[in-house]
C-alpha cells in the first residue's frame, strides 16, 4: 500500500487555518482520496484532554516550560494513535497546527528556543514532519479585524495573550518558513477564502505533484 501524505497548516490566530484545512480535505476526497482532518492539540482522546488543560489552564497557568511539554505529550499521543496508523493506510492527513506551532509559540515567542522544541518533539514524536507545511501569512490588522469578528473579544489562554507576543509568534513562523523553502509553502492569505483555496492547492502541486 502506498504511504499517505501528510499536510499541515500553519499561522497564527485568525489566518483561516482551519477553514482551508476543511476545504482541503473536501478536495481531496472530491479527488477520490481518503483523507483525514485533524488538530493540535487534540484528535484523540488523550491529546483533547491536554487540549482543554491548555487552553483553559487551571490556576494562573502553565510556565512556558510546562507548556511545551504538555503540547510534547498531546503531540506523540496524536502521533502514535492518529497520524502515522492513518498514514500506513495510504490515506492522506490533514494537520490544523503541528510541530512548527510549538517552535513558533513557544520556541519563538515562549523564548524556549528552537533546539529545545526540536529534541522534545525527537523524543515524543520520533521527528516526524509533514510532508508540506502551508503557513498562512496574514497582515496584523486584517488579522485583528478576523479576531474581533470570531472571538468578540472572548479567547483562549493562548489567543488572548498580547500584540507582541502574537507578533514574534508571526516572526517566528516566516522565519521557519524562509528557512526551509522545501518543506514549507508560503500562501498569501488575503483575499477571498476560495481565492486562497486555490493558492494553496496550487502549493500541492508545486511540491508535491499532486493536482487537485
Amino acid at each position: 500500500m502506498t504511504q499517505g501524505k501528510f499536510i499541515a497548516f500553519e499561522g497564527g490566530e485568525g489566518t483561516g487555518k482551519s477553514t482551508q484545512a476543511k476545504l482541503l480535505v473536501a478536495a481531496l476526497e472530491s479527488a477520490g482520496l481518503s483523507a483525514v482532518l485533524t488538530r493540535e492539540p487534540g484528535g484523540t482522546a488523550g491529546a483533547e484532554a491536554i487540549r482543554s488543560l491548555l487552553l483553559d489552564p487551571p490556576g494562573n497557568g502553565w510556565n512556558a516550560r510546562a507548556e511545551a511539554l504538555l503540547f510534547a505529550a498531546a503531540r506523540s499521543d496524536h502521533v502514535e494513535k492518529l497520524i502515522t496508523p492513518s498514514l500506513a493506510e495510504g490515506k492522506w492527513v490533514v494537520c490544523d497546527r503541528f510541530l512548527d506551532s510549538s517552535r513558533a509559540y513557544q520556541g519563538g515567542a515562549g523564548g524556549l528556543g528552537d533546539q529545545t522544541i526540536r529534541t522534545l518533539h525527537d523524543i515524543g514524536s520520533e521527528g516526524l514532519r509533514p510532508d508540506l507545511t502551508i503557513l498562512i501569512d496574514v497582515p496584523p490588522q486584517l488579522v485583528a479585524e478576523r479576531l474581533a469578528q470570531r472571538d468578540a473579544g472572548v479567547s483562549d489562554a493562548i489567543g488572548g495573550r498580547d500584540a507582541a507576543y502574537h507578533a514574534s509568534v508571526a516572526a517566528t513562523f516566516l522565519e521557519l518558513a524562509k528557512d526551509d523553502p522545501d518543506s514549507f509553502a508560503i500562501i498569501d492569505g488575503k483575499g477571498s477564502i476560495d481565492t486562497i483555496h486555490q493558492r494553496v492547492k496550487g502549493a500541492i502541486f508545486e511540491h508535491l505533484g499532486n493536482s487537485l
